[in-house]
């Protein structure tokens, strides 16, 4: 696929599977290096309740923000140019500006789910520039928890959310089975608006699924509240910040 190709692509569905945008070889790297960080770090679960009702029972999601302040492997992944050049075209900007980050491992068997949500409900932007990377360091089949979206409508804007069990869309009307499945193999980046309604369902496999996710923006996109700060937020990924004073 052509970058123009894959810019009309993303304009038109609100998001972009790059496929083998890494190595395995490296996916596999990198799946090892998440799961030391999260060894060394004291548990902690985000698992929304909303979510647990979705799943019907216990489930385990474990997470870290700041990626990058914790292993150097991860800073590097985030200034690779096979990242940062696909971030800019699909924004349509040459200066890609570091959001957050976050590792996810849901673990094999009871990998929590996401119900329906939007990014933007999080921290919302005036331009609405802002994107997010998936980078998938192993497969990541339906039965896995793949992730899920609702194709075009990032074109509806910002949507109303539920803020009891999370901040998520009424899953009455955005059931999290009718979804598109986003099925991946370790290498893959699943590229997303940040207006594109997306979940994930329950791992049920026997094995862990485990990815990175690298949120982005525009540095001329400002914030329009003051939410979701995080220790990186502002590090320039690739070109310059033209409102730096």
């Amino acid at each position: 696929m052509t970058e123009a190709e894959m810019v009309s692509f993303y304009q038109e569905h609100g998001y972009l599977l790059v496929k083998g945008l890494i190595s395995a070889e490296e996916a596999r790297a990198y799946r090892d290096e998440c799961h030391a960080v999260l060894a060394r770090l004291r548990p902690s679960d985000p698992t929304w309740g909303s979510a647990r009702r979705i799943a019907g029972g216990a489930t385990e999601l474990r997470h870290c923000h700041d990626a990058q302040f914790y292993s150097a492997a991860f800073a590097r992944l985030m200034l690779d140019p096979r990242f940062t050049d696909v971030a800019a075209a699909l924004m349509g900007s040459e200066n890609v500006q570091l959001h957050h980050t976050k590792i996810f491992v849901k673990p094999a068997e009871k990998g929590s789910p996401f119900p329906m949500h939007q990014d933007a409900a999080h921290f919302p932007h005036t331009r609405h520039t802002v994107g997010a990377a998936i980078f998938h360091f192993d497969d990541a089949p339906e039965e896995k928890g793949c992730v899920r979206v609702v194709p075009g409508s990032h074109r509806d804007g910002p949507l109303p959310h539920v803020e009891e069990g999370g901040w998520h869309l009424p899953p009455s009307r955005w059931p999290l089975a009718e979804a598109v499945p986003i099925e991946a193999r370790a290498g893959d980046v699943l590229f997303l608006g940040y207006l594109t309604v997306h979940g994930s369902g329950v791992n049920r496999s026997g094995e862990a699924r485990t990815t990175l996710l690298v949120q982005y923006r525009d540095p001329e996109d400002r914030p329009a509240g003051d939410v979701h700060r995080s220790r990186g937020q502002g590090m320039m990924l690739r070109g310059i910040d033209p409102t730096a004073a």
